[in-house]
């Protein structure tokens, strides 16, 4: 049975829940907004199969790439809705035209993030883009296992402890099967980003009755799953973690709000909009105060995923090969198996080359967990809004303000001088 005694031994894959065969474990979400196993033990016929696809307790070897490459889609609306270069996109197309499909982190009607599937390439939108929320597999494990068993092709994606778990929840290798993970971060908490969304849609709320010096009452808990959002009359159309309109380099955060004008006809939508630097969720979530408490010893790196194919941003292209970096983003595309390279080699894209080094350098977070904050108890602990703490905790260091303050001189001075 399995039991967790230190909430480091958990990813929150599900592959417990997905294989148990009385289905007596259940994901619930605790204080801080993850989702953990919850084990009905007047049912549980002691099996052990819970144990026996933990990705943590039986976590993979060490493995090194058989290739790098740097790759863009040649679709540039695709690369502009996409993270990075667009990669995912063409891979998942080649699956879907011999008659597979694609899962995926996208959003549900609650605006949660959850795994899902798609039979058509006009679907595959709704999983370009990053999420930075831990996403719920629910019963995704158990869909892909039927689909491969009928000898559909199946592509799934998602970090590297979901596609870990994938793999043992399966207990078997399946040709079939194409697993795409990306170099991780970490993944911030639901919970948290339930209640910045809340308090972002409170002050729009404010805004647009015209109390603009209202003192609003901030969320001091977290709120749960089971509460939701309340959207004060507000629907999110729209929500972006890396939009791009001011390059990929200088991603940030979007949201789109709309509300019924007075005549109850067109929607009058807004959106706001901030910088990597300047919007509070990301800045924490950089500063990695509240991540996964698993993600700060991952058992899943150093491509221990079983991944045939890891994405990520080429950061640092551009010091390679400049005449790549139009600023609209880069894959870095990492293949891990011959399978890969076999999907791979159909792109009708130039790649190009390079070492592991340039993965170590410009990637590190593929071989190194982030350190865990001294700041993260706190976070949880204090008694403010979640954006109160993150001004808080997330306040940017001495080196930090000077070097944006020179990035801003050396940006304004080139814009006189060229």
């Amino acid at each position: 049975m399995i039991t967790i005694q230190d909430k480091k031994d958990c990813c929150g894959c599900s592959a417990c829940a997905s294989v148990c065969p009385k289905h007596c474990i259940t994901m619930s979400e605790d204080s801080e907004g993850f989702i953990y196993p919850c084990v009905d033990e007047s049912v549980c016929v002691d099996c052990h199969l819970c144990e026996r696809v933990c990705p943590i307790i039986n976590y993979g070897n060490d493995r090194e790439p058989l290739a790098v490459y740097a790759a863009k889609n040649p679709d540039e609306s695709i690369r502009m809705q996409s993270s990075s270069g667009g990669v995912f996109t063409l891979l998942a197309e080649r699956v879907i035209d011999e008659g597979g499909v694609v899962f995926g982190a996208t959003f549900n009607d609650r605006w949660e993030v959850v795994h899902d599937y798609v039979e058509t390439k006009e679907e595959l939108a709704k999983f370009r883009g990053s999420k930075y929320v831990q996403s719920k597999i629910g019963d995704s494990y158990q869909k892909a296992k039927a689909f491969l068993k009928n000898n559909r092709k199946v592509l799934f994606s998602g970090t590297p402890c979901q596609i870990a778990g994938l793999k043992k929840y399966l207990r078997k290798d399946y040709d079939n099967l194409l697993a795409v993970d990306f170099i991780c971060h970490g993944v911030p908490s639901p919970g948290v980003f339930r209640t910045y969304l809340q308090e972002e849609i409170d002050k729009e709320s404010a805004r647009k009755g015209g109390r603009k010096n209202t003192v609003l009452h901030p969320c001091i808990s977290l709120i749960t799953e089971s509460d939701g959002l309340d959207c004060k009359g507000l629907e999110i159309k729209s929500i972006a973690f890396r939009d791009k309109r001011n390059g990929w380099k200088k991603f940030g955060f979007a949201l789109g709000l709309s509300k019924a004008s007075a005549a109850g006809e067109k929607n009058s939508v807004s959106l706001s909009y901030a910088s990597l630097n300047k919007n509070l969720f990301l800045r924490g979530f950089l500063k990695n105060i509240f991540l996964r408490p698993s993600c700060y010893s991952c058992k899943s790196r150093n491509f221990r995923s079983g991944s045939d194919v890891t994405l990520a941003d080429f950061w640092g292209i551009g010091k390679l090969n400049r005449s790549l970096d139009d600023n609209k983003g880069v894959s870095m595309l990492i293949i891990n198996t011959s399978k890969g390279t076999e999907y791979s080699s159909s792109f009708c894209i130039s790649k190009n080359q390079y070492s592991l080094n340039e993965v170590r350098r410009f990637n590190p977070a593929a071989y190194h967990s982030c350190t865990e904050p001294l700041d993260r108890k706190v976070f949880f602990g204090m008694d403010k809004s979640v954006h109160d703490r993150i001004k808080i905790l997330a306040r940017p260091t001495f080196k930090e303000i000077v070097r944006d303050l020179l990035k801003t001189i050396i940006r304004e001075y080139l814009k006189i001088n060229i």
